[in-house]
């Protein structure tokens, strides 16, 4: 994956990814925006995407912070025309795609015997078709400049273990492993590598919500309890942050990863190792 000649990028700055664009979606805010902003920071175009329209301020903020070429578009990564409408944007803006991050993800948590249709549809199809909707978009981007991109896909540690209470989420992020893999082998002689990232417990909205509802059902725990638990037993003793994973997927969408695809990447403090 090569960069235009020159050292500047899209925003006329020096860096490491500097004359790259990146896609990130699920980028408004937690894990998303930490990775979108690590990628500025680094001289990317970015692209923001959220289903949130807080992600047009958000990247409106980034982008002044940063002084980066930063843009956010409001997108339903399950609506094919949202999907193809963010990617259009990214090559309008920068006539090339180098990086998309798929980390856009939603979670519900409930007994079985309560967990409605609707919420395993839509668990899936955010998690796992909306991956599929987008790769297939920044494929035909990368294919058509044929310089090589990277794909990389949010798993997360219960595409190692399903756990109790989120069957819809587990099978979800078991597809994406699924589709990294099969994505990995078809377009490897474009030499567009695809993996996947697995967090652990990250802080972020989605782990408050884990908390308070995997607390109600596993015990009555109070508010950060269990999840102080579930860290007392991960080997590196904390939780993640954005930062952890931010740093893998800068590792994994450089050159220096150009022979890594089809994996799937832990990155968790240890609590899952294999």
């Amino acid at each position: 994956m090569n960069s235009p000649a020159g050292t500047e990028g899209p925003a006329g700055r020096a860096g490491r990814f500097a004359g790259r664009s990146v896609v990130v979606t699920g980028a408004a805010r937690g894990i998303g925006l930490r990775i979108a902003e690590r990628f500025a920071a680094e001289g990317a175009g970015v692209l923001m995407a959220d289903a949130d329209p807080g992600v047009v301020d958000a990247a409106r903020r980034l982008g002044a912070d940063s002084r980066a070429a930063v843009l956010g578009v409001r997108t339903d990564v399950t609506a094919p025309e949202d999907v193809d409408r963010a990617f259009a944007l990214a090559d309008e803006t920068w006539g090339r795609l180098d990086v998309l991050v798929n980390n856009a993800g939603v979670i519900t948590i409930s007994r079985l015997e309560d967990l409605a249709l609707d919420d395993w549809q839509r668990v899936l199809a955010v998690n796992t078709t909306g991956a599929f909707l987008c790769a297939q978009a920044a494929a035909t981007l990368m294919r058509r400049e044929g310089a090589g991109g990277r794909i990389l896909n949010a798993a997360s540690g219960q595409a190692r273990q399903g756990f109790v209470y989120t069957p819809h989420y587990a099978a979800s992020k078991f597809g994406v492993v699924g589709l990294t893999q099969s994505l990995a082998k078809e377009l490897a002689a474009d030499r567009i590598t695809v993996n996947a990232y697995c967090p652990g417990i990250v802080g972020s909205d989605m782990w408050d919500y884990n908390d308070r509802e995997w607390g109600r059902l596993l015990g009555d725990y109070a508010p950060g309890e269990l999840m102080a638990e579930w860290v007392a037993g991960i080997p590196l003793g904390r939780a993640g942050t954005g930062d952890d994973i931010a740093n893998l997927l800068l590792f994994l969408a450089s050159d220096e990863a150009e022979y890594i695809t089809g994996q799937a990447i832990n990155v968790d403090g240890g609590m899952f190792m294999n």
